[in-house]
């Protein structure tokens, strides 16, 4: 679950050497998952919003962001739904700046 911006998961916003998202990664930035009529409470429907974009109990996530801020918050929306979910701590500012990990733009 990559939780940065959809501008940051596309290449278009650049703040590591490299550009992109990790192969595989599904986009929802992390205040989306946001009920901002709710004082910023985790959505009523998040489970919903998560399953159409194939982010499911059944499936082992890991999610992350450019330095593990962002998501820190996606990563406890996951423990709240009962996924099997884990922090990629390093993030995109380890991944992005490695010169042969794999990227998609």
């Amino acid at each position: 679950w990559d939780a940065r911006s959809a501008g940051e998961y596309r290449g278009e916003k650049v703040f590591s050497q490299r550009a992109g998202h990790i192969p595989g990664a599904v986009n929802l930035e992390w205040t989306l998952a946001m009920d901002h009529e709710r004082n910023l409470r985790i959505r009523s429907d998040i489970a919903d919003i998560l399953e159409q974009l194939g982010i499911t109990r059944d499936k082992n996530v890991i999610t992350h962001c450019q330095s593990h801020h962002r998501s820190g918050f996606t990563y406890l929306v996951g423990k709240s739904l009962g996924f099997s979910i884990r922090a990629y701590d390093g993030s995109w500012s380890e991944w992005g700046n490695l010169p042969d990990t794999p990227i998609e733009v």
